[in-house]
C-alpha cells in the first residue's frame, strides 16, 4: 500500500500511522492509536527492568580499638545487607599512630570475615591501602537458600505488655458494662 493511501485510511479510522519497522524496504507500518502504542512500548520496558536489581556496595567503618558490642551491631547491619543481595566492604581506618597496630585491624577483619561466613563469600581479601584496610564480601546464593530465615521459625505470641491498662477488648467491655449499668438506673 502507497503512503499516501495508508494516511487516508488511518484518517478515516481516526488512527495513526506508526512506523514498527523502518529498516526493512519497504518500511513495516502499523494503524494504532500512537499514544497507547508509546505507553505499551514503555510498559514492556519497564516490565524488562523490573525483575533486575541493582545490587549497590555498602561500606561498615571500623578503627582498631572497635569494642565488641559496636563490631556485633555493624556487623548484624552487614548481614542484613548481603540478605538483602548488597556487597559490603568492611573498612578499617588507622588514625595517627594507630596504623603501626595493623595486626589488630586485620584481626578485626577476619572476624568481620567469619560473622558473614554464612551469607556471603570474601570477594576480595584483607589488604591495606594507606591508612585503610579493606576487605569486600560479596552475597553467596548458595549459602542464602539453604539457610532457613528467621520469619519462617515458630511465631509465638506476645503476652501484651503491662501499662496500668487492661486490654482494649477488657476495655470496651467495661464501656458496654457501664452503659448498661447507667440504663438500670434510669
Amino acid at each position: 500500500m502507497s503512503p499516501r493511501e495508508a494516511l487516508k485510511l488511518a484518517e478515516t479510522r481516526g488512527l495513526d500511522l506508526v512506523e514498527i519497522v523502518p529498516t526493512s524496504n519497504p518500511p513495516v507500518c502499523k494503524l494504532a492509536d500512537y499514544g497507547k502504542y508509546m505507553y505499551e512500548l514503555t510498559k514492556k520496558e519497564k516490565a524488562k527492568t523490573k525483575g533486575q536489581s541493582s545490587a549497590q556496595l555498602k561500606e561498615i567503618r571500623f578503627h582498631p580499638n572497635t569494642d565488641e558490642h559496636d563490631f556485633l551491631f555493624k556487623s548484624r547491619h552487614a548481614k542484613e545487607f548481603l540478605e538483602q543481595g548488597h556487597k559490603v566492604k568492611g573498612s578499617v581506618f588507622f588514625k595517627g599512630r594507630e596504623i603501626t597496630y595493623t595486626a589488630l585491624g586485620e584481626d578485626l577483619l577476619k572476624r568481620f570475615v567469619e560473622f558473614l561466613n554464612e551469607v556471603g563469600k570474601v570477594e576480595q581479601t584483607p589488604k591495606l591501602e594507606g591508612k585503610n584496610m579493606t576487605v569486600i564480601i560479596a552475597p553467596d546464593r548458595s549459602k542464602k537458600k539453604s539457610a532457613p530465615k528467621a520469619s519462617e521459625g515458630p511465631q509465638t505470641a506476645k503476652p501484651p505488655a503491662k501499662t496500668g491498662e487492661p486490654p482494649k477488648q477488657e476495655q470496651a467491655q467495661m464501656k458496654e458494662e457501664k452503659k448498661q449499668n447507667e440504663v438500670k438506673e434510669k
